[in-house]
C-alpha cells in the first residue's frame, strides 16, 4: 500500500511492500471552530485557577514561557491573544521567555517567526541559556536536594505564565503542564541531574504516564519551586489547528489535557511488530538526529526484540554540531559500550539522556534512518543509513517472510502500545 510519511516541510510517499500493513495514526479531531474566542472563554472560566486577567495586576512584572523552535506550538497567535486579555498590563512590564532548556538559542529571525511580528517588534523576548550563570538565579532545591537555578527574568518576575502543547512525552509522560519550565527555564546542573541515567533507565519513564513517573515528578516539583500563576495548554491536530485549550493550573489543567491527548494521540495495539516505519513528524520535529530519537522511541514501544525500525526524518540541522550527543555516539564502539558508559558510577556529561534512549532502542532492535545526512555520519552513530524506503523494506520482508508492518506516519504523534500494557500508564 502507498503511505506518505511525514518528512521535513512535506510529505514522503512510499509503497510499503506487504499486504499486511497496518498504519497507526491520531485521531483526526477538527480545530477549534474560532481560536480566539475559545482561547477568551478558557482563560476567563479556567481550570482550577482565578481568571486570567485577576491574575496580574496592572504594575507588576509579567514573565511569560513559549517553547523554542522546535515545538510546534502557535506561540505567535497564542500569545497576541493572551495579551489582548492582558490590556491593562503595559508592555514594558512584559518579559517573553524562550525556553530553550538545554537546546542552542534561537535567533532573531526564528523568534519572529515564533512570536509574530508584531509581538517581537513590541515586547522583550529573551532567550533563556542553561549555561550562562548571569542569565540565571537560585530557585531552591529538588527534592532530593539538588540546587536548582531558573532563568533569572521568570525568577525575579512577580507573575509568572507558562505556554505550552501537550502531547505524549517518551520521559515525562506527556509534554505541557510544568515542562514549560522545568527543564526548559533550568540550569545545565539541573537538566543533568533530572536526567541522570537511573531516571532515563527507569521503566516508569515513559510514553503516556503521567503518576509514578519519576521524571514528571522531577519536572511538578522542580517546576513550581517559582509559582506559576496561570497555565496556558493547547491540543493540536495534525494540520497545527488547536484542538483544545486547557487553561488555568498547571497540575489540574495539564491533567485534563493528557486525558484528550492519550485518547486521541496513544493507540493501543494488539501485538509487537517485526517491522516498524516510523518518522519525526516532521517539521519542526524533524531537524536534528538528536529530536528524532522520539520517533524511534515510538517505534520502540511495539518493536519485537531482535525486530527492525525504520526512521525518516531529514535531519537538516545534522546531529545537531552543538552539544555532546554526535561525539557519545561515534566515539562508542556501539549500543551496548554507549550504556555501559553511561551508567557507569560518576558519569556525567551533558546529551547523555538521548544517546542513553537511542542506545536502549539499538539494543531491543535494528534501526535505520533515512534522511539528509551523509551515509558516514549515520553508519558513526550505528545507525544504517538508507537510500530508498520501499526498497529497504523490500529486502527486510525478503528476509523476515511475510510478517505485519507497522507504519507511524506521524512518529510521535501517535504513541502505540501494547494492550498488555495498559495497566502501566
Amino acid at each position: 500500500m502507498m503511505v506518505n510519511l511525514r518528512y521535513g516541510r512535506g510529505d514522503l510517499a512510499v509503497e510499503i511492500p506487504s499486504g499486511r500493513v497496518s498504519v497507526v495514526e491520531p485521531r483526526f479531531v477538527p480545530g477549534l471552530p474560532d481560536e480566539a474566542a475559545a482561547f477568551h472563554e478558557a482563560v476567563r472560566r479556567p481550570i482550577g485557577a482565578r481568571p486570567l486577567r485577576e491574575c496580574v495586576a496592572a504594575g507588576e512584572r509579567l514573565a511569560v514561557a513559549i517553547p523554542d523552535l522546535t515545538r510546534p506550538l502557535p506561540s505567535d497567535r497564542l500569545l497576541l491573544w493572551l495579551f489582548e486579555e492582558l490590556a491593562h498590563v503595559a508592555a514594558d512590564r512584559v518579559t517573553i521567555v524562550n525556553g530553550t532548556g538545554s537546546h542552542r538559542v534561537n535567533s532573531e529571525d526564528e523568534l519572529r517567526s515564533m512570536v509574530g511580528p508584531r509581538v517581537l517588534a513590541r515586547y522583550r523576548v529573551v532567550n533563556h541559556s542553561a549555561h550562562e550563570p548571569a542569565g540565571l538565579a537560585p530557585a531552591g532545591r529538588s527534592p532530593d536536594g539538588h540546587p536548582v537555578f531558573l532563568n533569572r527574568e521568570w525568577v525575579e518576575a512577580d507573575r509568572r505564565i507558562v505556554l505550552g502543547f501537550i502531547e505524549p512525552h517518551f520521559m515525562a509522560g506527556f509534554s505541557g503542564g510544568y515542562k514549560g519550565v522545568f527543564p526548559a527555564l533550568a540550569d545545565i546542573g539541573a537538566i543533568m541531574h533530572y536526567h541522570r541515567a537511573s531516571v532515563i533507565g527507569d521503566p516508569r519513564s515513559t510514553w503516556g504516564r503521567l503518576d509514578d513517573n519519576p521524571t514528571q515528578e522531577q519536572v511538578r516539583a522542580n517546576g513550581a519551586l517559582c509559582p506559576v500563576d496561570f497555565c496556558v495548554n493547547v491540543t493540536l491536530n495534525r494540520g497545527g489547528a488547536i484542538t483544545g485549550f486547557y487553561c488555568g493550573d498547571p497540575i489540574e489543567a495539564h491533567r485534563e489535557g493528557c486525558r484528550f491527548a492519550k485518547a486521541t494521540a496513544m493507540a493501543p495495539q494488539p501485538h509487537a511488530f517485526p517491522i516498524v516505519v516510523t518518522t519525526n513528524a516532521g517539521f519542526p520535529l524533524d531537524q536534528n538526529l538528536y529530536q528524532t530519537v522520539k520517533g524511534m522511541s515510538a517505534a520502540a514501544q511495539i518493536v519485537e526484540p531482535g525486530g527492525f525500525i525504520l526512521a525518516a526524518a531529514r535531519c537538516d540541522d545534522g546531529f545537531p554540531a552543538h552539544g555532546n550527543f554526535r561525539r557519545l555516539m561515534i566515539e562508542s564502539a556501539g549500543p551496548r559500550a554507549i550504556l555501559e558508559m553511561i551508567n557507569a558510577p560518576g558519569f556525567s556529561v551533558f546529551d547523555q539522556w538521548e544517546a542513553q534512549l537511542l542506545a536502549l532502542i539499538q539494543v531491543k532492535a535494528g534501526v535505520a534512518l533515512y534522511s539528509e545526512l551523509p551515509d558516514d555520519e549515520v553508519r558513526a552513530a550505528h545507525l544504517e543509513p538508507v537510500a530508498d524506503v520501499g526498497e529497504r523494506l523490500r529486502e527486510e520482508l525478503l528476509k523476515r517472510g511475510d510478517v505485519p508492518v507497522a507504519v507511524l506516519p506521524e512518529g510521535p504523534m501517535t504513541i502505540p502500545y501494547l494492550e498488555t500494557d495498559e495497566g502501566k500508564r
